[in-house]
């Protein structure tokens, strides 16, 4: 998501209504780039408005920012050519692939060196609440998951926590609340959430804040359960775009950060700020592990009902995943 961030490049803030209506006319010399984030949209454009800027600079493009929180909502603007392109999470940009015309053509890349991220359940500090205690499902604590197609905050946990034991956070938890990293991350740090989804890269981020309020947090949180690592994140492009303008955007992308000159060194400063190094381009083969996750949770899903017709389909879809896996 994104990083998943915190502040993430996707698609759109318009509504689902307005996305439903009919196709917004494409702007010739125009780049509607919008940027979801996973904290507030003032944190994401102190982040954002340098390197869009740097962008409209290089391309000679009128780049056109928009702010948004929902995954759903950047999806539908991508499908009805509201929006260019886009960061978005794996989940996310593997819906836009599906559902909105879209195409990966790059990815971020983290800046420890070590490639990918981890999902996280938090619990607020010295309670005393484990990992074990969480999934006694005695219906005692109010908890915290991401948005529904949030890779980390929703599908990871699904995938690799809570389908594997059959259970369904809706009927383990006294109540179960839906917000960004950050938001779960200031609630579990406040003890208004026991617990909560969230990813290595948010507490990250929270760490180089250095406000007081972002370290009582990181003070008053602790981790009881990490996934497998993620892939980072993908960008992902409408199939349609201008080819000259995909030239454009690739040619800014793939130099951004790239080289020792001293332009580049200030680059590679507002990179940082995104929580990436120098992009990589990348394809639709990117979205493989978090297509093996989905068929994966499916297939528990459908075991756990018994359901031999939907265990036989996401049977089939995880073969064919690592097929492909397997060809790459």
């Amino acid at each position: 998501m994104n990083r998943r961030h915190l502040a993430c490049l996707v698609a759109a803030v318009l509504t689902l209504g307005a996305c439903s209506q009919a196709q917004a006319p494409v702007t010739p010399g125009v780049l509607n780039i919008s940027i979801l984030s996973t904290e507030s949209r003032q944190n994401a454009e102190a982040v954002w408005s340098p390197f869009l800027a740097d962008m409209e600079k290089a391309t000679g493009l009128t780049v056109k920012p928009f702010y948004g929180t929902n995954y759903t909502g950047l999806i539908e603007a991508m499908r009805f050519k509201q929006t260019d392109l886009g960061w978005f999470t794996n989940q996310s940009g593997l819906e836009a692939v599906r559902r909105a015309g879209g195409e990966v053509f790059a990815r971020s890349v983290n800046p420890s060196g070590v490639d990918g991220y981890e999902a996280v359940i938090l619990v607020h500090k010295g309670e005393g609440l484990t990992l074990e205690k969480l999934m006694a499902c005695d219906h005692t604590v109010d908890f915290g998951m991401g948005d529904a197609k949030s890779t980390s905050g929703t599908l990871a946990p699904m995938t690799f926590l809570f389908a594997p034991r059959g259970i369904d956070p809706n009927t383990c938890f006294k109540t179960v609340k839906s917000a960004n990293h950050e938001t779960n991350l200031f609630a579990v740090g406040a003890g208004v959430l026991d617990a909560a989804t969230n990813n290595t890269s948010a507490i990250e981020r929270m760490q180089k804040l250095g406000t007081p309020l972002a370290q009582r947090t990181l003070d008053n949180i602790e981790i009881v359960w990490r996934s497998p690592r993620i892939p980072e994140d993908p960008l992902v492009w409408r199939k349609d775009l201008d080819p000259a303008v995909k030239t454009k955007v690739a040619q800014f992308l793939f130099s951004y950060g790239v080289g020792d000159a001293p332009e580049a060194v200030r680059q590679r400063a507002v990179l940082a700020g995104l929580q990436t190094l120098p992009f990589k381009a990348a394809d639709d083969r990117h979205l493989l592990p978090v297509r093996e996750m989905e068929a994966t949770a499916a297939l528990l899903e459908a075991r756990a009902r018994r359901d031999a017709d939907a265990e036989a389909r996401a049977q089939a879809d995880l073969d064919q995943v690592r097929k492909e896996r397997g060809a790459g």
